[in-house]
């Protein structure tokens, strides 16, 4: 197991990057299950068996709760049902790449308002024209359904919360946050698609089995990557890092869904991936100039 404290910085960015090949594959498995079950049970299934699974292999029952801090693990878990359900309302209208689009407009704000650097602004507004690039503007008014787009706005906005609230101390390990979290999250999510029409079919092995795949890819090891790159990555490279979703949605829509990409869209994922690698490596030049003068300050004094 992974060990927050010895962490790099680079080793952060490659956990960020395997948690959203997870998300962004798991998204294509969505949609080929919301053919058989409704959305709300899909989501509601994933979210129950990612936290039974979390809760067996870090050991839930070892928490000491009365060093729990309630107020963060309730915030992170809130956002954690609200992303995840309002996310796959948006998918099963709107094409896997664009709804991942309009939801990145959440993890954006925050890389705005945390930009400090010079070349922050370029790499925010390079990811800004990556979205623009992404968004199929002569197909807009035939194929975009505005409330496939609400519901991606509304989860872009419980993204931005779980970034922050990921950051915020809990009293526990970054991976028992996320295990309460989830378990936070299902019980927000369970009563919503029991009355939405859930049915005891789901429990049935075929079914099951795709279920606890679903949970795996898009709940139970991607939240528990980016809890530990949370704890080495500042907001802000995690906000713009995270700009490579939309990317990764759409090469998981064309490959599993066959959801095609025009011409603009291709450039989109190279103007977006240079954005991502040149916040990354502008972020970490300035964490060395900054070890560096606080080294020489010391030596000085």
């Amino acid at each position: 197991m992974l060990n927050l404290k010895n962490s790099s910085y680079f080793q952060a960015v490659f956990l960020l990057f395997i948690a959203m090949l997870c998300v962004q594959s798991s998204g294509s498995l969505a949609k080929i299950l919301f053919q058989q079950f409704p959305v709300l049970t899909v989501s509601a299934m994933r979210m129950l068996l990612g936290a039974l699974i979390l809760a067996i292999i870090f050991q839930i029952w070892k928490i000491n709760f009365k060093r729990v801090r309630w107020s963060s693990i309730l915030s992170y878990g809130v956002a954690l049902a609200g992303m995840n359900g309002l996310f796959y309302l948006s998918i099963e209208r709107l094409p896997l790449g664009i709804a991942v689009s309009f939801e990145f407009i959440g993890p954006l704000s925050v890389a705005l308002y945390y930009a400090r650097q010079k070349y922050d602004l370029l790499w925010v507004c390079m990811a800004i024209l990556g979205l623009i690039l992404l968004f199929p503007f002569d197909q807009a008014t035939q194929s975009l359904d505005l409330t496939g787009i609400a519901f991606a706005i509304g989860a872009g906005a419980c993204w931005a919360v779980y970034i922050i609230a990921g950051q915020r101390p809990s009293g526990i390990s970054g991976n028992h946050t996320v295990c309460l979290g989830m378990f936070v999250g299902m019980l927000c999510l369970m009563p919503v698609a029991l009355f939405s029409g859930m049915t005891s079919n789901v429990f049935q092995p075929p079914n099951l089995f795709y279920f606890v795949g679903l949970a795996i890819l898009a709940s139970a090891l991607p939240f528990t990557l980016e809890m530990i790159a949370l704890r080495n990555l500042t907001a802000l490279s995690f906000g713009t890092l995270m700009s490579l979703e939309p990317a990764i949605a759409a090469l998981s829509g064309f490959v599993f869904l066959n959801e095609q990409l025009l011409w603009t869209q291709w450039l989109a994922l190279g103007t977006i991936i240079t954005a991502s690698i040149g916040c990354t490596y502008t972020t970490q030049q300035a964490r060395r100039r900054n070890k560096a003068a606080l080294k020489s300050t010391n030596e000085s004094i």
